[in-house]
């Protein structure tokens, strides 16, 4: 191993994630932007009363340019075509009328289709509700938009229960809706369009809806933030729009206040990004990769930093889902939603910072809280879920993997309380339980997209195995198993992409870098390939380019400019750090 050029990349991507940090201490990073919520964007632009011609056009133009050679749109710049995105931009071509000015942009996108899915209405809508099976949370919204185009007729988009959302707030676990719990706004919104344009359908349900109308747009607006973006996502917020301009309700306040969310997050080239910023948690992964490389010290701004991570903590019962006060979501902005993802990694970032401050008895009550709304998540099969405790089986309302292993640490205590004893017993049962016969895991919120069905089972080993670590139980059989497998997914080049015999990136190699030096050491060979792998590709800059990883709603697909940064300041500031150690250690025998 060279120590010199792993000193120089260490430094080199400290440097940047240090320089990415704000002037009140957090991070807000950058996601990619999308044809996807750029193309619902513009639909939802063009059919509400408050159109902005320019904002339409140049989205249009920004579609247009970055359309794939193969004729079809991905999620990001670096996203392969997929059907959701290109039936998406291929209806807002449709809906806006420009279908003579991009007539050569949709004649590579219908050869696309047709060559991959089919040619009629119908053979690509069922591709469509195919691509989703039973969860409705996508389908029906793409399908919906597609109608509003003319591109199929209405009887292909199935009806969505929208009278559901009129029951109390706590029935909505038992009413086993078919889409997941952040998509409730959807579910009214595209409900009523759709009840608009098929009309009253079998009678008692018919009835339902029209009594319940009026009842579940109050819920609607009582749900929306005061930035007027749903989740601050700008498809959620643009399917809504639409829906309810479409419904024959453009002006309705709903409308209004999601229209003014989509015009103030459009970026200076015409495109949107699937979200305003992840910037806590970007911030609690930078300060935990900073701590894993014991260069907290580094942060001049700490004691800000801890203060403002401790402002973000909910302290009422969240509108939206219901969720207790306590838990962090991924960003400050109103949009944002308490998950068990984010609070996790707020609670971890938050020890860290009390003591590089000395300011431990400040987080103590915060942390508690936190702890205890984990906890009180925690579903019967013994795993945690992104959002809603016992919602059902869809996608992000199930329990998950990385959720879990992220919980589980969390609540790691020298001295847990009974109920923290029993609850990280239950978690550890469900991850072994979940295991698969590889050895590795899936995670719930991150896939690859050159893996078989989109999956990431080396990002979820990497992330389950740190529970193991951290609770001591790394000489399990199944975390043993777990380090097997990411060890047989290495790469001739000495880098790891998301599964066996798929191309490397900085992000997953620095994730299992990070895991197997704490597991195996650093003189082990594979984990020095995989710190040669990070050094030359940081010398070369490869880190100023990052990879699809992330999963965003259902098979929807972004990048964030800073993961690789923070990835790698991770690993190779661990790295680092454990050979300091053992220099020290060998310094001190030969004294």
């Amino acid at each position: 191993m060279d120590l010199e050029q792993l000193e120089r990349a260490y430094l080199t991507v400290r440097r940047e994630l240090l320089n990415e940090q704000t002037d009140r201490g957090y991070w807000l990073g950058e996601l990619s932007s999308s044809a996807l919520s750029t193309a619902t964007a513009v639909a939802a632009l063009h059919l509400s009363p408050f159109p902005d011609v320019s904002l339409v056009s140049g989205g249009l133009k920004w579609l247009a340019e970055h359309q794939n050679a193969d004729g079809g749109w991905g999620d990001t710049v670096r996203s392969h075509s997929n059907i959701s995105t290109t039936m998406l931009c291929r209806a807002a071509f449709h809906i806006t009328g420009q279908t003579e000015t991009y007539a050569a942009v949709l004649q590579g996108c219908e050869q696309w289709l047709s060559q991959r899915y089919g040619r009629t209405p119908q053979e690509l809508a069922e591709a469509v509700r195919n691509r989703y099976g039973k969860d409705r949370t996508f389908s029906v919204p793409i399908l919906m938009m597609c109608a509003l185009g003319k591109l199929i007729d209405w009887r292909e988009v199935p009806r969505l229960p929208y009278e559901l959302a009129a029951l109390p707030q706590s029935w909505y676990r038992f009413a086993k809706m078919p889409v997941v719990s952040y998509a409730l706004p959807a579910l009214i919104a595209i409900g009523q369009v759709i009840h608009h344009h098929r009309g009253i359908g079998f009678p008692v349900t018919g009835f339902l809806r029209w009594l319940t109308r009026s009842r579940t747009l109050k819920v609607l607006r009582k749900i929306q933030p005061a930035s007027g973006g749903y989740l601050e996502a700008t498809p959620l917020t643009s399917f809504v729009c639409m829906s309810l301009s479409a419904a024959g309700l453009g002006k309705h306040r709903v409308v209004e206040k999601g229209i003014e969310f989509l015009k103030s997050s459009v970026r200076a080239d015409g495109s949107w990004p699937i979200d305003t910023d992840l910037a806590i948690w970007v911030t609690t992964l930078s300060v935990n990769a900073l701590a894993s490389a014991s260069e907290l010290n580094q942060l001049p701004q700490a004691s800000t930093l801890l203060d403002w991570l401790l402002a973000q903590q909910s302290k009422t019962i969240h509108p939206y889902t219901g969720a207790a006060a306590g838990a962090w979501g991924w960003t400050y902005h109103s949009g944002s939603v308490p998950d068990c993802d984010d609070t996790p990694g707020a609670l971890l970032a938050l020890r860290h910072l009390a003591w590089v401050t000395d300011r431990l008895p400040e987080v103590i009550i915060p942390t508690i809280r936190g702890q205890e709304w984990i906890l009180n998540l925690q579903n019967r099969d013994g795993g945690f879920p992104t959002f809603c405790k016992g919602w059902g089986q869809l996608p992000f309302d199930r329990s998950g993997n990385d959720l879990t292993a992220h919980a589980l640490r969390a609540l790691y205590e020298e001295k847990p309380t009974p109920q923290q004893k029993a609850s990280v017993l239950r978690g550890f049962a469900y991850l072994s339980g979940q295991q698969r016969p590889d050895g590795s895991w899936l995670p719930l919120w991150f896939g690859n997209q050159h893996a078989p069905d989109d999956e990431n089972p080396v990002y979820g080993t990497a992330r389950v195995l740190a529970a193991y670590r951290d609770w001591k139980k790394i000489d399990t059989a199944e975390a043993q198993r777990g380090i097997a497998f990411l060890l047989s997914c290495q790469n001739e080049d000495g880098g790891w992409g998301g599964a066996k015999q798929t191309p490397s990136s900085l992000e997953e190699t620095a994730l299992v870098v990070e895991m197997l030096a704490d597991t195996l050491g650093i003189e082990h060979p594979q984990v020095q390939r995989g710190v040669e792998y990070l050094v030359q590709n940081v010398l070369q800059e490869g880190y100023k380019s990052a990879t699809p990883i992330g999963f965003y709603f259902a098979k929807l697909w972004y990048f964030e400019k800073l993961y690789p940064v923070i990835f790698l300041v991770a690993a190779l500031g661990k790295v680092r750090r454990m050979l300091a150690t053992q220099q020290g250690d060998k310094d001190h025998v030969h004294s």
